[in-house]
């Protein structure tokens, strides 16, 4: 990150990232201007309210997004282990870096696990066919190799549940087939979009646990999507505050969720459940937030502890140029 003594080793850098969504009434900006770097082998958490642009920017990452939204300005550097690093919003849809990008150097799991499954296929022929996609193996090593990685995500009795259909599974295990699935080649970055979402309380743990086990297992880089602080306390290494289509606030977990510098980060912090002195209204965050400007897109500054953040002129902000 910037601020630090020694530069970042970064397996990406999104830079300057801008997405339009052409609709009835005209253009929707859901990205301007959005900018951060993800640290090779770490968490980077995601956050934001709904329509903050945390799913769409992930969405760039791995190229899915779909008419009419477009990318019409940035670029994203990716520099995989062992290849020559690329920049990923240039691809046209022939280049074969698009396809080993997709699933192979870059995994997606996304909220509602049976959106990633097939409900005619069994899981164990899905993750075979995951690894079939990116390597030249046999249909028997690929089988062997999804049964290992199944195991590996805590699914027991490999025999015959490598044979079951999605619908056979409960919402945690059809979760954990979509890891395995998303992991199997192993990634140099797991994009988890609100993994857990879905999920109660008790299954959610156990995934949080299983994906921070993996990526400390594997030591591949995890871009994890969340609403949610207490998951970002459990799980990231970095946050990057969205709201709006912008980043306002980028730094450590401990930077951001013990010392936050923007109103808007302070806002969600003040409004999680639990946190509030007993007898006392929860905090919202336009109460927190009160009338500074959060809607203006002021340039990024870096402080003296590293963190990156965008303020108004009144709080110490950079003036727009």
């Amino acid at each position: 990150m910037a601020g630090d003594d020694q530069a970042v080793d970064a397996v990406l850098k999104v830079r300057d990232l801008a997405v339009d969504f052409k609709t009835d009434t005209g253009l929707t900006h859901a990205l301007m201007g959005v900018g951060f770097e993800v640290p090779r082998g770490k968490v980077t958490a995601i956050v934001g309210e709904s329509g903050s642009g945390k799913s769409v920017t992930a969405n760039c990452i791995m190229r899915i997004i779909q008419p009419p939204g477009r990318i019409v300005d940035g670029s994203i550097d990716f520099a995989p282990k062992g290849m020559d690093p690329f920049e990923i919003v240039s691809l046209t849809k022939k280049d074969p870096r698009l396809q080993e990008l997709r699933g192979g150097l870059i995994s997606m799991v996304f909220q509602e696990p049976m959106t990633a499954l097939s409900p005619v296929y069994k899981v164990g022929n899905q993750v075979a066919e995951a690894i079939l996609c990116h390597r030249k193996v046999s249909r028997g090593q690929a089988w062997r190799e999804a049964a290992e990685m199944l195991e590996r995500v805590g699914i027991d009795d490999i025999d015959r549940r490598i044979q079951m259909y999605p619908f056979e599974f409960s919402g945690g295990m059809r979760q954990r087939v979509v890891i395995a699935m998303a992991l199997v080649c192993h990634p140099e970055v797991l994009i988890c979009d609100e993994p857990t979402t879905a999920l109660d309380v008790t299954i959610q743990a156990e995934i949080l646990t299983l994906i921070k086990d993996l990526q400390r297992e594997l030591g591949n880089s995890v871009i994890f999507i969340t609403h949610d602080l207490g998951v970002v306390a459990q799980i990231a290494d970095q946050v990057v505050v969205m709201y709006q289509g912008r980043v306002l606030e980028i730094g450590t977990v401990r930077q951001v969720l013990k010392q936050p510098v923007h109103p808007y980060t302070k806002g969600l912090l003040a409004a999680i459940p639990g946190l509030a002195p007993k007898g006392e209204r929860l905090a919202t965050i336009a109460t927190v937030v009160g009338d500074a400007d959060i809607t203006t897109p002021f340039p990024m500054q870096t402080l003296a502890d590293g963190r990156q953040v965008s303020l108004p002129p009144e709080l110490g902000g950079a003036q727009q140029a």
